[in-house]
């Protein structure tokens, strides 16, 4: 693209679903903590210049340590986490000061982000505001109220959404100080774009890109770990 990108991943969450007391970024996925497989992903990324992980103040000693050890040269600065993941996200976007062209999001619990998907993502960016990554939904999706169906949703129509998520820096710091000023909250930002009216474009993401968040997706976490590393 020729255009500066940085990556901000969100790393605060406290992973309730994964068990009481349960740190989620700093879970250990067979011999390293999640957040470490993630960053070492996206290090090995050219398009990537720069990595600002989004971290609780509390953890951010032992982030500190943790980047230390495995050596991440393209984190160079950690913005503070939020309340939500929204204000997480909007701490690293005034970190940015402008000095990007394109921000890119990943979460901090998905290890599996591959430099093919990153690349098609910022491939997209031309005439639109944003590019998502997303897969089709293999279930039949319904719509109910008090645990009654209302609705039966169009399968053909529907798209689980990923990350990374991909955006000019301008129109989504935009939408994020409008979002903020009106108090909206939302669960990924591109809900945040598109209410600010940006066209978002959708591309491919991949069934094994899975975000960490139930003690089944640690069991298939592992799994994929192996078949990548070859860790027995």
């Amino acid at each position: 693209m020729g255009k500066k990108v940085i990556t901000l991943v969100p790393a605060a969450g406290l992973g309730k679903r994964l068990g009481p007391g349960t740190n989620k970024p700093f879970y250990t996925l067979l011999d390293r903590p999640l957040l470490v497989w993630t960053l070492d992903a996206l290090q090995r990324i050219d398009e990537i210049e720069e990595i600002i992980p989004v971290i609780k103040e509390s953890d951010m000693a032992m982030a500190g340590k943790l980047f230390e050890r495995y050596h991440f040269p393209k984190v160079r600065r950690v913005a503070p986490g939020g309340k939500e993941r929204q204000d997480s996200v909007y701490n690293g976007l005034k970190l940015l000061d402008g000095k990007a062209d394109v921000v890119l999001i990943h979460d901090g619990v998905r290890p599996f982000v591959s430099a093919e998907l990153v690349r098609e993502a910022l491939g997209g960016m031309s005439g639109v505001d944003g590019v998502i990554a997303a897969v089709p939904v293999k279930d039949t999706i319904k719509e109910t109220v008090d645990g009654m169906v209302t609705k039966t949703l169009k399968r053909e129509a529907l798209w689980a959404v990923q990350t990374p998520q991909v955006f000019h820096y301008g129109f989504l710091m935009e939408a994020h100080e409008r979002a903020m000023a009106e108090q909206f909250y939302a669960t990924d930002d591109s809900a945040l774009a598109e209410r600010a009216g940006g066209r978002i474009r959708v591309v491919m993401g991949s069934y094994d890109n899975i975000k960490i968040t139930t003690p089944e997706d640690i069991s298939m976490a592992e799994v994929l770990l192996r078949r990548k590393t070859g860790i027995g």
